[in-house]
């Protein structure tokens, strides 16, 4: 790890933490040279994992994408970036429960959306009109009264 200041090579570790979840370790370095502190975090990395989408096509799991389409259904939402790193930890846990090393975009998108649900309510509603591809009203109004009764619970 090169230090941000010098550059130089060498740091060391001087301490390191798990987050909560255990999806992060939080590392404090200190570089030999200069002896500047800085903080890294190392994340556990979906490798190897292949998506099948819904028309057949195979494709690389991208962390990218899944923030990228969380983050659209998160729009002027309420939410601190460390809940939504957990939101996208906690998906990745259920991706990586199923133990494949293929999954369809179907099942994908239900773990979002088990998740989403809990997270916030506007967001998934917002994910599932596009997930499940809304075509009216009467679908929306749907998975609102499908909402209203999980959350009665």
């Amino acid at each position: 790890m090169y230090c941000p200041i010098c550059r130089h090579r060498e740091t060391h570790v001087v301490d390191s933490r798990l987050t909560q979840d255990g999806m992060t370790v939080r590392r404090r370095r200190e570089c030999d040279k200069c002896s500047y502190r800085f903080s890294t975090t190392e994340e556990l990395e979906l490798l190897d994992l292949t998506i099948v989408k819904r028309d057949g096509r195979h494709e690389a799991y991208s962390r990218s994408k899944l923030t990228d389409g969380l983050l659209r259904s998160l729009t002027k939402r309420p939410y601190t970036q460390e809940k939504f790193e957990r939101l996208i930890h906690s998906i990745e846990r259920d991706i990586q429960k199923k133990k494949k090393r293929e999954i369809t975009s179907n099942e994908v998108g239900e773990i979002v959306m088990k998740h989403l649900s809990k997270f916030d309510t506007v967001a998934y509603i917002r994910f599932a009109s596009i997930y499940r591809a809304f075509e009216d009203v009467e679908k929306f109004q749907n998975e609102i009264r499908s909402l209203r009764g999980q959350k009665k619970r």
